[in-house]
């Protein structure tokens, strides 16, 4: 092993961090008996030569030693090895169309052909992996089948060997990595993708093992979503209420047959458990698995005889001791912290996963089988449930109301995890989690410190209750509220969220003055003051005002404009009575920060009522070079109203701006200083296609303006299609906000007010 690789120039290759000189050391450490020292090379590997999974000429020159070791028995922890090579081959050679459009003096040429050869290398490499799939290393056998279904280049020859090795395989988690490799194997081959949705359909519902025929399901959906079972959620329930009973001492099907389960010709016993004859661990005919496109490869023929069981299964009540099984980009597969205790089996959180991932847009179905584990009388299972809950409300509109109250009686189960689960989830709901108050309120009412914030592995309070039921608008939460406000240090989130409950939050009032009035004037007051100065803001607190000037007077230095705007903002709420902080806003029109001197303009207007007086001003900021300036500019016209009619020609110069969001900025001012929708509309219009983010603000203007006249019939189709999509349309891959589902609902409510159809609903 290892032959060649001093020859290697390894100081003239390069990594993450300069030259490979110390690439061998790392090579040779995983090979090393010291379990320590495997594990600080394999760290090193990923943190060097395949930092955050890029590809560098070393990362080539180590390909054919990371083979060597994966093929050689006496070496410990191959499983990451395999793990890692997938990583680095792990490139998809079909949109190899672009590297050749790239230039090859450009960088990205060079770090797109690294990763192009290094899947090339690795595939050709790929037939080790063909004799590893009965390796005795656990960890080995599950590594290896993704790696095959992912890199190898015959996937028929794969997809045989993955079918055959599961007629004798009896760990049940590498079972379950046999079956996601054959559905991998049907997404990237479409010629083979009939083929082996019959087999998984069949395995569905032929599989002894209640995991297996899950699994199957699972990859069905994926691969052929239209060959699921019209009951596939009763299915799926009947299975995981089986597996249940299975208990977690035993789990069904894993290692053999549990009491009681028929063995089919020829009976149980340990020769039938081990899949000796009478019957395989699937209780199938032992060629039950072969596809009419059978390889006769003999070396693989011959492994897979060796294979069959030689090494022990795992005793079961070891099962939760054994390390978690690395994933395809070579980490190890460790689910949160908070949803790992008291499970049974990660995978079966998995395999549901993949199952919800593969119905995608299949609401109701998805709805009827996150029902299903919420009734679970399996705390892990309603956890598992609760988190999933997550993606599936975050991204698609529905009719959630079961959920969200299935979800709240979790506040009152025994395992603290659960019940923060389910506080966690219901915090981004908002009005949505009205189902659910009741239990909200009562889990508040049993937590002597509701408002405390909740660390992992502390006490399981209920913070992230107290602020779903604030966000929720419901007035039970002022009494903690208030409490809380008495407290040196709160949430900052729960102070945000005390606008959300409307005219209730108003005997807040007192309580917020005398936060505010004891701020520190130091470089926090931003941070700090600001969401106690947009409550009062949104209860026009007038008598709050003595504190606001203290604020406005005191603003320091560091993120001075965020204070100024802050205060301003509620001058402005208070109207004509905060009349005695003209003398400290008039100053601030002529600041040189946009920011600043547009929100002293509203504030001046809202107090005197004189237009004329903060106009030119306005009108000078909607000629700046700076969009965002123009933006804060043409944002303050707009609440002008009529009385900022002369600003009219300025906001037309911004309809044809570069940036999107000033030309709607600048549309809706339009509209709202000359009350006239025409000659904006088609600019609104074409940022709502533009740029889905703006469709509120445009929805905004459009719910202002109603519906009546021929310009406002021109939005309806797009309005109307809105209301018909079920996808929200802020959904980003890999980006959320805990605030997503609260704008996408206030677009719809927009969007039926434009129509003038308050009735209207979104579908479900």
């Amino acid at each position: 092993m290892f032959t060649g690789i001093d020859e290697v120039d390894w100081a003239s290759l390069g990594h993450a961090y300069g030259p490979a000189d110390d690439v061998p050391a790392l090579l040779r450490g995983l090979a090393s008996d010291d379990p320590a020292e495997r594990e600080t090379a394999l760290d090193g590997m990923y943190g060097t030569v395949h930092h955050q999974g890029d590809v560098y000429d070393s990362t080539l020159a180590c390909i054919p030693f990371l083979l060597e070791l994966v093929a050689c028995p006496e070496v410990q922890d191959r499983g990451c090895v395999v793990e890692l090579l997938a990583s680095i081959g792990g490139i998809d050679l079909s949109g190899d169309d672009e590297l050749q459009e790239l230039d090859p003096e450009d960088e990205e040429f060079e770090d797109a052909a690294n990763y192009a050869m290094a899947a090339a290398a690795v595939a050709a490499g790929a037939d080790v992996f063909l004799a590893l799939v009965g390796d005795g290393d656990r960890e080995v056998r599950l590594a290896v089948p993704g790696a095959l279904a992912s890199l190898h280049g015959d996937p028929v020859r794969v997809l045989d060997l993955l079918r055959e090795r599961l007629t004798v395989e009896t760990d049940t988690e590498v079972r379950l990595a046999l079956v996601e490799a054959v559905g991998r194997i049907a997404l990237r081959y479409e010629s083979l993708r009939d083929e082996t949705a019959g087999w998984l359909s069949w395995l569905s519902g032929a599989a002894q093992d209640p995991a297996l025929r899950l699994a199957a399901l699972a990859q069905l959906a994926r691969c052929a979503p239209g060959r699921l079972p019209e009951d596939v959620v009763r299915t799926v329930t009947a299975l995981l209420a089986e597996l249940r009973q299975a208990g977690p001492g035993r789990r069904a099907g894993a290692d053999g047959p549990g009491p009681g389960c028929p063995c089919g010709p020829g009976g149980g016993g340990p020769a039938a458990a081990a899949g000796g004859p009478g019957r395989t661990p699937l209780n199938l005919p032992a060629n039950a698995f072969n596809s009419a496109n059978s390889w006769a490869a003999p070396g693989v023929r011959d492994a897979l005889a060796a294979s069959h069981p030689v090494h022990p299964a795992q005793p079961a009540e070891t099962a939760d001791l054994r390390p978690a099984a690395p994933t395809l980009v070579g980490q190890p597969r460790e689910p949160r912290e908070e949803q790992r205790a008291g499970r049974g089996a990660a995978w079966a959180d998995d395999l549901l996963r993949t199952l919800h991932g593969a119905l995608d847009d299949r609401v109701d179905d998805r709805i009827a089988l996150i029902t299903a584990q919420l009734r679970s009388p399996d705390g892990a299972q309603r956890t598992d449930a609760v988190w999933m809950c997550g993606g599936l409300v975050r991204t698609w509109r529905g009719g959630y109301d079961e959920v969200v109250r299935l979800v709240g009686e979790q506040l009152h189960a025994p395992e603290p995890r659960l019940r923060a689960a389910a506080a966690s989830w219901l915090e981004g709901l908002f009005a949505l989690a009205g189902p659910a108050t009741d239990d909200l309120a009562a889990r508040v009412a049993e937590d002597p410190a509701p408002w405390a914030t909740e660390w992992m592995g502390g006490r399981p309070g209920s913070a992230g209750a107290l602020l779903a039921l604030t966000r929720a608008g419901d007035a039970r939460a002022v009494p903690t509220l208030a409490r809380a406000l008495e407290r040196p240090e709160t949430d900052g989130r729960l102070l945000y969220a005390i606008p959300h409950l409307g005219e209730a939050g108003a005997a807040l009032v007192p309580a917020l003055r005398r936060r505010l009035g004891a701020l520190p004037l130091d470089d926090d007051l931003g941070e700090r003051s600001a969401p106690l100065l947009l409550a009062l803001a949104g209860w026009r607190a007038v008598e709050a005002l003595p504190e606001v000037l203290r604020v406005l007077r005191g603003a320091p230095a560091v993120r001075r404009e965020w204070v100024l705007e802050s205060a301003l903002r509620a001058v402005a709420a208070f109207g004509p009575a905060a009349r005695e902080a003209v003398a400290d806003v008039r100053p601030l029109l002529d600041d040189p920060r946009a920011g600043t001197a547009t929100a002293a303009a509203r504030a001046l207007w809202a107090v005197e009522g004189d237009a004329g007086a903060v106009l030119p001003r306005l009108r000078s900021l909607l000629l700046a070079p700076d969009a965002h300036d123009r933006r804060a500019a043409a944002w303050v016209l707009g609440a002008f109203g009529g009385s900022a009619r002369a600003a009219a020609p300025e906001l037309r110069a911004c309809l044809t701006a570069r940036d999107v969001w000033l030309r709607v900025d600048a549309a809706a001012a339009l509209c709202r200083v000359t009350g006239d929708l025409g000659e904006a509309l088609p600019v609104l219009l074409a940022a709502w296609r533009e740029n889905r983010h703006t469709r509120i603000d445009v929805a905004e203007c459009l719910a202002e303006l109603g519906p009546a006249g021929r310009a406002a019939a021109e939005a309806q189709p797009l309005l109307r299609a809105e209301l018909a999509r079920t996808r929200r349309h802020n959904v980003s891959a890999g980006v959320s906000g805990d605030h997503d589902i609260h704008q996408d609902e206030r677009l719809l409510e927009l969007c039926r007010r434009a129509l003038g159809d308050p009735a209207t609903e979104a579908p479900e």
